[in-house]
């Protein structure tokens, strides 16, 4: 009933740049947490960025002052802008989102933890 896009991602040279959208479509009623994880090859999934609806935002250690998590509302996307990459930023990065949405059958149903497919960033020279 919802689906998470996500586009954005690609080849970047250490020190770029890169900006990260996640575009949730559907008969959503609303959407409460999103943030955006990331897993690198071999290691397990890890949260990036987190921002509530009203732009409480979480960072992970290794991304603050680098990265920053945005998101429009009015669009139902979310953002993460990426600054100063590193070869330790190579990653499937991942949205998430906590929302509710109405079932085929017209019921609001509230669902945490609710993922994209994922975007790769591979940040190399």
């Amino acid at each position: 009933q919802v689906q998470l896009v996500e586009s954005g991602g690609g080849l970047v040279q250490p020190g770029g740049s890169l900006r990260l959208s996640c575009a949730a479509s559907g008969r959503i009623l609303n959407l409460d947490d999103m943030g955006w994880y990331r897993q690198a090859p071999g290691k397990e999934r890890e949260l990036v960025a987190s921002t509530t609806r009203t732009e409480i935002t979480t960072y992970a250690e290794s991304v603050k002052g680098r990265f920053t998590i945005s998101r429009d509302n009015a669009q139902n996307t979310v953002y993460l802008h990426m600054n100063t990459v590193t070869p330790e930023d190579t990653a499937v990065y991942y949205c998430n989102v906590n929302l509710c949405y109405y079932s085929a059958h017209d019921v609001p149903v509230c669902q945490r933890d609710y993922w994209g497919k994922g975007t790769l960033v591979t940040v190399s020279s």
